[in-house]
């Protein structure tokens, strides 16, 4: 791992993103460089669906019922967007770097096509609760693509000819590891876990907007009993307590990034009573709307 550490330290030095607080995206459309200086407590958000490839630091992110710890040396993959809670640490003071990719749904489906007709991929099993969401280590080739990608990505001209090529081969060798069944599941498209993540991205899409159960089973061809039990099992939450949650986390992000009032956030993502939204906020963050603006 010592050449992905030297790698992402000179790639964040040419890009001037040492002292970097944050994420921001690189000159390759989908893919985040993440730096923190500090480790950072236990908190709610929403986690966007991709490859998190942490190269330095570590991180533990909380389901309701398990927790998965993924540092140096490690991947995460996530086929859809998820709400949880987590925690940062740094490393003999060393700060938590890393990049998060996209999976663009073209892409996957080309490659998974490719794979089964070479016979390179034939997994078929269902994605279990617990095995969509785990952390793996780096192998060697996905080390050296991901190497590849940190060079070209510090030099426009090599990004832009080798870029998508990059990102073909990072998300093939992913495909090809322990979390593969993740990507392969999305690309199923009659597969329940296939079904949640358009209806995911419906409720991304809408979520200010009145959203029933109902409506979102429709979407996607499935009765609500089915639908509400693949829900749960791919988000372990239920769809109304999934939407409270974005909600909640697009409300926080108002407040704090943009010094929205609590009631013009509230409304902003879809509450009627600004009351009941300060009740759950406060629940879900343990801190007001104005704790949380007067530390922002």
């Amino acid at each position: 791992m010592s050449t992905l550490v030297d790698g992402i330290h000179l790639f964040a030095d040419k890009a001037g993103l040492l002292n970097l607080e944050g994420h921001v995206e690189t000159a390759l459309p989908g893919v985040r460089f993440f730096r923190a200086s500090k480790g950072s407590p236990r908190q709610p958000l929403v986690y966007q669906s991709g490859i998190i490839i942490v190269v330095q630091g570590r991180k533990v992110i909380h389901f309701p019922d398990h927790h998965i710890q993924y540092g140096a040396g490690d991947y995460l993959v996530l086929g859809v967007p998820m709400p949880l809670e987590c925690e940062a640490f740094v490393d003999n003071g060393l700060p938590i770097m890393g990049l998060s990719i996209d999976v663009k749904p073209a892409l996957l489906h080309q490659l998974v096509n490719h794979m089964q007709q070479h016979q390179r991929y034939t997994q078929s099993e269902p994605c279990s609760q617990i095995s969509c969401a785990q952390a793996a280590k780096v192998d060697a080739p996905l080390e050296n693509i991901i190497q590849r990608l940190l060079v070209i990505l510090s030099n426009p001209v090599e990004t832009d000819i080798f870029g998508a090529d990059v990102i073909k081969e990072l998300v093939y060798r992913v495909l090809c590891g322990s979390q593969g069944k993740t990507l392969f599941g999305l690309a199923q498209h009659d597969g329940h876990y296939a079904r949640v993540a358009r209806a995911l991205a419906s409720l991304h899409a809408n979520y200010a907007s009145p959203i029933t159960v109902e409506t979102l089973a429709d979407e996607v061809n499935m009765s609500v009993s089915a639908f509400h039990r693949a829900f749960k099992q791919v988000t372990f939450e239920s769809p109304l307590q999934y939407l409270k949650k974005v909600r909640l986390v697009k409300a926080k992000d108002l407040i704090t990034a943009n010094g929205s009032r609590a009631s013009e956030a509230a409304f902003q993502v879809g509450y009627t009573s600004a009351s009941q939204f300060s009740r759950e906020f406060k629940r879900h963050f343990n801190q007001s709307p104005s704790e949380v603006s007067m530390s922002a």
